[in-house]
């Protein structure tokens, strides 16, 4: 019986040759030699798939964090390799992850959606943790919202990416993080500020 990774590269490899819509898992057991049923004995339905395939980028992004250089890195730094990590082992197959994306977009199509969004919550709270970022309360929250859009914002401009090397993406989540850094250390900065205004605490440096 095939296993679980044979499948999804059976199914990825085929829809990059065609298009993710078109692939079918009767294809993917055929291309195998294997029967529907072993099929589905790993995957429930092709969606399952698509999630299994995404879960291979977290675990890529995971095992980078584990480099002995990683914790010698700026946040800055962290960041942007973990990103850029995770959508390098999409790399081979941007086309057909392409169509995933996509296929999850189409109107009407709640039962993927939502699970998707549920997904990109994961890996963004999975790239903190990886990134070693501590925030709490209203500091976590605003970091994850900013971590998410850039994240999103990233992986729609790699998707259309034919730099070598995904360099132009790779400027471009550079640029993001900065501009998410500075307006951070604005907004924070400025809500220290108030805060040790209201205590009655003089400005350092007074």
């Amino acid at each position: 019986m095939a296993t679980a990774d044979q499948i999804i590269d059976t199914a990825v490899e085929l829809g990059e040759q065609k298009s993710w819509e078109a692939v079918r898992l009767h294809d993917v057991a055929a291309a195998l030699g294997i029967t529907l049923n072993d099929v589905h004995t790993h995957f429930r339905e092709k969606e399952d798939i698509v999630e299994a395939w995404f879960e291979r980028a977290d675990s890529a992004m995971l095992r980078m964090a584990q480099a002995p250089d990683f914790s010698f890195l700026t946040p800055h730094q962290r960041l942007h390799r973990l990103i850029m990590t995770w959508l390098a082992s999409l790399y081979p197959y941007r086309k057909a992850t392409r169509q995933m994306i996509y296929g999850k977009l189409e109107p009407g199509h709640l039962h993927v959606q939502i699970p998707g969004l549920i997904r990109v919550s994961r890996t963004v709270q999975w790239m903190r943790e990886a990134a070693g970022r501590d925030a709490t309360y209203l500091r976590r929250a605003l970091e994850e919202s900013a971590l998410t859009s850039i994240y999103l914002a990233t992986f729609v401009h790699w998707m259309n990416d034919s730099s070598s090397g995904s360099s132009r993406t790779s400027r471009f989540l550079d640029g993001c993080l900065s501009v998410g850094e500075n307006l951070n250390r604005m907004i924070f900065s400025r809500r220290h500020g108030r805060e040790r205004a209201d205590s009655g605490e003089a400005p350092q440096g007074t």
